[in-house]
């Protein structure tokens, strides 16, 4: 079967096309590309183990750790907003 591993960065993208025998997990495609996931990988955005299965056609994501923290970061957008809105 066919699939694609891909990873970002903000500047640039590297993706490697695979092919890798019916029943491959994300661990083996990961393997395959030569690519580590210490920060988690998903499928087609979303996230799941690495001892998932793999389907013909899927791409694998290798994420990054997050630049900000979600519930931070919106926090303090609430906080701008509120100030420029009295």
């Amino acid at each position: 079967m066919r699939v694609e591993v891909v990873r970002a960065w903000p500047d640039r993208a590297e993706l490697r096309a695979l092919e890798l025998e019916e029943g491959a997990t994300v661990r083996a495609a990961l393997v395959a590309a030569g690519m580590a996931a210490p920060h988690g990988a998903g499928i087609h955005g979303r996230r799941v183990p690495m001892d998932a299965v793999l389907a013909d056609g899927d791409r694998v994501e290798v994420y990054r750790p997050l630049l900000a923290d979600p519930k931070a970061a919106r926090r303090r957008r609430a906080r701008d907003r509120k100030r420029r809105c009295p």
